[in-house]
């Protein structure tokens, strides 16, 4: 429009600038005119705004409020209009159209279904190529497959470590219910030992990336990895973009194994919610974690991600010449196990630690020895022994395990009382029910399910009431107070001194 005005102004303005400037900005000519019209009039440069329907932040409200639905806003807006001439409601149309021009798709998303939804609209900077063992990334996986653990269904949980720069798997441990710290140790002395089954991959990482998980981020698994120097970066929570390497394994992992095993939890449900094959064969929990390892073994050795352009994850590893930092056998059996700071003597029954008492076969002859227990957290069955010297003498089982036999009694009895209590609770929650008849107009509620006196009466004899001392049938009353004892002189009957206002009266 400057040059317009200048052109104009120098009496150079032509019908051909104008329909130049028409086509170049896909105006029609006449647009044009009225702008160069308009600023004839006020001295203005810029191109005139046409008035038109905006989105504001009531309205960001009200589409918040109905779930990003553009018709109920509408007939809010509609409503308000009735009601006050002043406030003019667009059309449907309109709306659509303020809708599409000033929010964007994730805001229209995230005002709809949420943040998530909104996150997925934004656009992330990746984080530039680096070597192996720069960054590790680790977290859970509650497995959506139901396996047998003791004659119960349950959902496995697997716990793994990958390396960011070559995608490969470096440690996997799997737990029958959710993981606490001893899984995180297992699956990062899998990762840090490369003459294990995941070799030669491993070593000790640059850093390791969690997400604010508890057993990643406890004293156990700091001081672990702290005395080699390997940080562990707390990321956000909620932030799965801040980890893709680990959450994209997740994901493959679902759409690649998970989704092909029986008793997958998010099959395809029939009408009603049913699934095609209620009654189908579920696998013990030791067939699933063979299955998942080879599959983890086939990831590594055959699987050929797109990031890598063409080579599996152990092909990237061994083509990149990043030096290893290894740990020694002596430094991996002090790895991830607890001390209490206690010194503990070698007896003839063998190491006491919490009241039981442990055994190996390398204690003989070692009597009166003083030693340090360590200890893998929640592992109870074993115990590794340390000299006061720090050298690792070897490790020591409990002396007096109870059979598999009385392990599976006590446990079904704990289960047996578990479903006693469990009916129980819920009998008590059915008495705690209110029910109410159904309404078609904005009236009080009325309850349902008439009760008798009679049955309020043996209702309430069969429970103690609430508040209420029960009475004690030993109880034995004081006698009546003899005629000749003093008796207390209640203050409406004691007698006025004189000079009260009531003698004066």
């Amino acid at each position: 429009m400057a040059r317009l005005i200048t052109m104009d102004e120098r009496n150079e303005l032509t019908t051909d600038h104008v329909r130049l400037v028409a086509q170049a900005l896909e105006r029609t000519e006449r647009t044009v005119w009225r702008w160069l019209s308009q600023a004839r009039a006020d001295g203005s440069r810029e191109p005139v705004a046409r008035q038109r329907f905006t989105i504001t932040p009531e309205i960001r409200h009200l589409l918040a409020l109905w779930a990003g639905n553009a018709s109920a806003v509408h007939r809010e807006l509609c409503q308000r209009a009735k009601a006050d001439p002043t406030l003019p409601a667009p059309s449907l149309a309109t709306l659509h159209r303020a809708l599409r021009r000033d929010l964007t798709a994730g805001d229209r998303a995230g005002l709809a279904r949420g943040e998530r939804a909104r996150r997925a609209r934004d656009v992330f900077v990746q984080r530039p190529a680096q070597h192996r063992n720069a960054a590790w990334e680790g977290d859970h996986k509650c497995v959506p497959v139901r396996v047998w653990v003791e004659d119960e269904l349950v959902q496995p949980w697997v716990t793994w470590f990958i390396d960011c720069a070559t995608k490969f798997v470096v440690g996997v441990a799997v737990t029958p219910h959710a993981p606490s710290r001893d899984a995180v140790l297992a699956a990062l002395r899998m990762a840090v030992d490369r003459t294990g089954s995941f070799g030669p991959a491993g070593g000790l990482p640059g850093l390791i990336r969690v997400d604010r998980g508890k057993e990643f981020l406890c004293n156990t698994v700091a001081s672990a990895l702290g005395a080699f120097a390997v940080p562990v970066i707390d990321l956000p929570a909620y932030s799965p973009h801040l980890k893709g390497t680990i959450e994209a394994l997740n994901g493959a992992a679902e759409e690649m194994l998970f989704v092909s095993l029986p008793r997958y939890t998010r099959q395809q449900p029939l009408t009603g919610g049913r699934t095609a094959d209620p009654e189908e064969p579920a696998l013990t929990f030791e067939a699933f974690v063979e299955l998942l390892l080879q599959w983890v073994t086939w990831w590594n050795t055959e699987h050929k991600p797109r990031k890598l352009a063409g080579h599996t994850p152990l092909e990237a590893w061994r083509a990149d010449p990043t030096p290893l930092y290894d740990v020694s056998a002596e430094q991996l059996a002090r790895f991830g196990l607890e001390d209490d700071g206690r010194t503990r003597v070698i007896t003839t029954q063998g190491v006491q630690w919490r009241n039981r008492h442990y055994i190996g076969p390398w204690m003989v002859g070692r009597g009166g020895t003083r030693v340090v227990v360590r200890h893998l957290p929640h592992h109870d069955a074993s115990i590794e022994v340390f000299g006061l010297d720090g050298e690792h003498l070897g490790a020591a089982v409990l002396a007096e395990a109870a059979s598999e036999e009385q392990v599976r009694a006590v446990r079904n009895a704990r289960k047996a009382g578990a479903r006693r209590l469990r009916a129980d609770l819920k009998a008590a929650a059915k008495l705690r029910r209110s029910r109410f008849k159904a309404v078609t107009s904005a009236v009080a509620p009325e309850r349902l399910g008439t009760l008798t006196a009679a049955e309020a009466e043996a209702e309430l004899r069969a429970q103690p009431a609430s508040g209420r001392r029960e009475t004690n049938p030993g109880y034995i009353p004081p006698p009546p107070v003899p005629e000749g004892w003093a008796r207390p002189v209640q203050p409406q009957d004691a007698p006025s001194k004189p000079g009260t206002p009531q003698e004066e009266a």
